[in-house]
């Protein structure tokens, strides 16, 4: 054998050894433990990055020890293959949605292989074939006929480029993500999931999930917002426009309003408005509603320049990041809301562009001086703001400064509530409220139905069929599935499958009149919501059988990025337990582990173009040195950015093929897990893959038998604490620290002389980094004569006895100063330790000859001489 482990040769012929043995096909059938280990599937954009390796090096060492542990083990892999990039591509590039996705399957495919990791590829899925999104409309269909899935109007973010719907996520400042084109807030028929009949369950749930991140259970619960508040009644009383306030009838503090000198909302009397701070209804200052509001709606036949008003608002999408920032607008209806706890107290009533139809009631009071949106609102409207929250009632008076102040505190200027703590004054007034009969103390959520309808070609088809006669109808299952169609063309905005000549005409299966398909596709999170279920079961004539499915989950450890902490993962949450409800399967929680790794991160490199544009250079562009960066070739120097998560925008990424080339599948593995801890970033640098190169190579060596006798108490000791906490560290995922336990290790096997103890070590080893670098385990297994496979091999057993320590380190000191460290036998008495400090050279040389006035010893820790 080769003094040195020779990656390239090697990586691919034990790659080749494991896909012809079939070596990681998860088996329905075993008698063994099963264990389920996930890493959340990629989309296939065409190239894997360094987050990918990180992510699935992780998963797949977990994977190879439960394996070695004695588990029948599921790791699959799969693809999240709908969604926008592949219509965008075909816009771009004029090439199929299909076409382009397919081609980058194929290539992420065999990168990721190139890695080894033990992936059961026999259960590969893309979302994007008939055969999984087939199944998805079937169960789409059952949640449907459940109850559990309803068609409404309703705001939606419209880019008015790409003509579709857009997610809050998409809106940025005010724009479409691909586009750029302004958003613009519409009212579109959308289908829905009743996510919000599990509100209680799900926030319920995550206390059953003792092996999640608390942080992103905090992020849920937050994300469902359940609180407790006041659903009351503002009675209306026309009024004179401006009286109120006392200003003229056409302008108040520059809001448009009506000129009439009176105003009525035909049918309506009142306004219904919901409150988590019923405690500052004191500090009332106005009442606004929604531009969908049926008081706006009311008022839009009537009310001189309300429509353009509204025309206006639509322009603002419904993203709540946007509104928060959006410039505050109101229209005063001339209207007044009458104060429930004073009927002298009269609040004008706005229609205003930050308040949404789709949450609450459609309609807020507002309290400027706690609530920051509320706030720039008044400021712009010049309406009085009273401070009904201070610290304590000494500072009723103080003035409201260039904010808000939203922390609760003890209630002032609020009549029977002065001098109460936030908490009280709310149950008071809720008290107070049902008392009277005009309010009633209600739980509310954050949390909203899952509006699942994109007016895109790249996605699941909906299995609905519109009749005029008989409204919308299930396509019946026997013809499942509804097949995008492949001839579609991208040359004009909007939806293919909406401009379609004949995929969309079909007859009514219920009444046979002529019809037409749903065009709009399902939104991609549906597609990840349930794709570990079938990857733990996948007939053909149905989404999954039952009981194989229920063999495998939930999933024992999953592992992905933080920023999946919400939608993915509450989403997945809520697919399960809806097929829990409908009795498809009876599991309540999808993930029994969730991990979240840290981000891959790397310097950004920058320079400024014309009108002060940035420019970004990718990092094989660079040539990095000590006194800067420089464009290669001898070109200029550069700025250095900050160091960021790799992303393309920035050009920051690191293509793996080039480092696999040079040091091997291990090396870039091995990095991956040593350099920090797997929940934080990863600084990406060249000295470190240099030196994981340099440590493949010594472990190599370091696994070589010597063939000599001889014991070795300190190395076998060694090795069977390492096999301890190696395991340990594995089970924690505390990869890095088990990186360090190998170092060690192999540091010590170098130190140690020949003897068959070395051997041993030097065997176990390869056992003990065979989930963590596999390749050179495989060939350094092969050279020790090791039956079969490594990746079949046990992992060693520990020897219990050996993980007592029967020698400690102790600390002699000089008048409390570090003056030598002994190794003696654990538990020996102050006797036996005193006599051997004194008996030390260093300490002799300290004392020069003077006699201790006393010695102080610790048993097993410290002896402290008293000169």
């Amino acid at each position: 054998m080769s003094e040195r482990f020779e990656p390239r040769a090697s990586d691919a012929h034990w790659q080749r050894e494991w896909e012809a043995r079939g070596s990681f096909h998860a088996d329905d059938s075993s008698a063994k433990p099963k264990a389920y280990v996930l890493e959340m599937f990629p989309y296939p954009s065409g190239r894997i990055h360094m987050g990918h390796v990180r992510n699935y090096t992780m998963g797949d060492v977990l994977a190879r020890y439960r394996r070695m542990t004695g588990h029948e083990v599921l790791h699959p892999m799969g693809w999240d293959a709908f969604g926008m990039p592949a219509e965008n591509a075909a816009m771009e590039k004029g090439v199929h949605p299909g076409a382009w996705t397919r081609s980058n399957i194929e290539a992420m495919k065999a990168q990721l292989k190139r890695l080894g990791f033990a992936l059961d590829w026999s259960r590969e899925l893309a979302t994007c074939e008939p055969d999984y999104y087939g199944q998805e409309q079937a169960l789409f269909l059952d949640l449907y006929e459940a109850g559990l899935v309803y068609r409404k109007e309703s705001a939606v973010n419209w880019d008015p480029v790409d003509m579709t719907v857009l997610a809050n996520e998409q809106v940025i400042d005010g724009r479409g993500w691909r586009s750029g084109a302004l958003v613009e807030r519409r009212k579109l028929s959308q289908w829905f999931l009743k996510i919000t009949d599990f509100a209680d369950e799900l926030l319920d749930g995550l206390d059953t999930l003792d092996q999640w991140p608390d942080k992103v259970k905090l992020m849920q619960a937050n994300w469902i917002g359940r609180s407790k508040g006041l659903r009351f009644r503002f009675a209306l009383s026309p009024a004179v426009a401006g009286a109120a306030l006392g200003v003229g009838p056409t302008e108040i503090g520059g809001a448009i309003i009506d000129d009439s000198p009176s105003v009525a909302a035909p049918g309506i009397d009142s306004v219904e408005v919901y409150t988590t701070r019923p405690d500052t209804i004191f500090g009332a200052s106005f009442v606004a509603v929604s531009v969908d509001h049926p008081l706006a709606q009311a008022l839009l036949s009537t009310t001189a320049g309300l429509a353009d008003f509204i025309e206006d608002c639509r322009k603002t999408g419904t993203a709540a990041a946007e509104i928060e920032t959006a410039e505050k607008k109101g229209f005063d209806t001339g209207l007044s809301a009458i104060h429930p706890l004073d009927p002298e107290w009269k609040l004008p009533v706005f229609i205003a562009n930050f308040v949404l139809m789709d949450y609450g009631t459609g309609a807020v009071f507002g309290v400027p001086a706690h609530d920051q949106r509320d706030y720039e609102f008044a400021r712009k409207y010049m309406l009085p703001m009273t401070r009904v929250v201070a610290k304590s009632v000494e500072q009723a008076s103080d003035p409201i400064g260039a904010e808000a102040d939203s922390d609760p505190g003890v209630i002032v200027n609020s009549r029977f509530l002065d001098g109460m703590a936030s908490e009280a004054a709310k149950s008071a007034v809720i008290d107070r409220a049902e008392a009277e009969g005009w309010g009633q103390g209600t739980t509310v959520y954050r949390l909203r139905d899952w509006g699942v309808s994109r007016q895109r070609y790249w996605g699941t088809p909906i299995p609905i069929i519109h009749c005029e006669a008989c409204g919308p109808v299930a396509v019946p299952k026997d013809q499942l599935p509804v097949v995008l169609p492949e001839d579609v063309t991208f040359d004009v905005p909007g939806n293919p499958l909406e401009r379609h000549p004949t995929w969309k005409h079909v007859d009514c299966p219920r009444c046979g009149a002529t019809a037409r398909r749903e065009t709009d596709t399902l939104d991609t999170f549906i597609n990840s919501s349930w794709y570990f279920i079938r990857f733990a079961s996948a007939p053909a004539d149905r989404p999954f059988d039952r009981a194989i499915a229920e063999q495998w989950l939930p999933v024992g450890q999953y592992i992905g990025g933080v920023e999946h902490a919400i939608l993915h993962l509450l989403y997945a949450r809520f697919w399960t337990r809806a097929l829990q409800r409908v009795g498809q399967l009876d599991i309540a929680e999808p993930f029994t582990g969730l991990f979240t790794q840290g981000m891959v991160t790397h310097e950004t490199y920058f320079d400024e173009g014309e009108n002060g544009r940035i420019i970004w250079f990718g990092t094989d562009e660079i040539d990095r040195r000590s006194e800067g960066a420089f464009l290669k070739d001898g070109g200029p120097q550069v700025k250095v950015g900050r160091v960021e998560k790799m992303s393309k925008s920035k050009k920051n990424t690191v293509d793996p093929g080039p480092i696999v080339d040079h040091y091997g599948a291990d090396a870039v593995r091995w990095f991956m897990l040593s350099d920090s801890p797997p929940e934080r970033d990863l600084p990406w640098s060249v000295a470190g893959i240099e030196g994981a190169g340099r440590f493949v190579q010594r472990l190599w060596r370091a696994t070589a038998a010597s063939g000599a006798d001889g014991a070795d108490a300190a190395l076998t000791r060694k090795l069977h604490q390492t096999i301890a906490g190696v395991a340990a560290d594995i089970e924690a995922l505390s990869f890095n620290k088990a990186v360090a336990k190998l170092y060690e290790l192999v540091g010590a096997i170098e130190k140690a002389a020949p003897s068959a103890a070395r051997d041993e070590a030097s065997r176990t080893l390869i056992q003990l980094a065979a989930p963590m670098v596999p390749h050179i385990a495989e060939e350094a297994w092969a050279r020790a004569g090791g039956v079969g496979l490594i990746a079949d091999a046990p992992w060693p057993d520990v020897d219990p006895a050996m993980l007592v320590e029967d020698e400690v380190t102790i600390a002699v000191q000089v008048n409390g100063k570090l003056r030598d460290t002994l190794s003696a036998p654990k538990g020996a008495d102050k006797a036996a330790l005193e006599a051997m400090a004194l008996a030390s050279d260093k300490i002799a040389r300290v004392l020069d000859g003077a006699t201790p006035k006393k010695v102080i010893v610790v048993p097993d820790r410290l002896v402290n001489i008293v000169a």
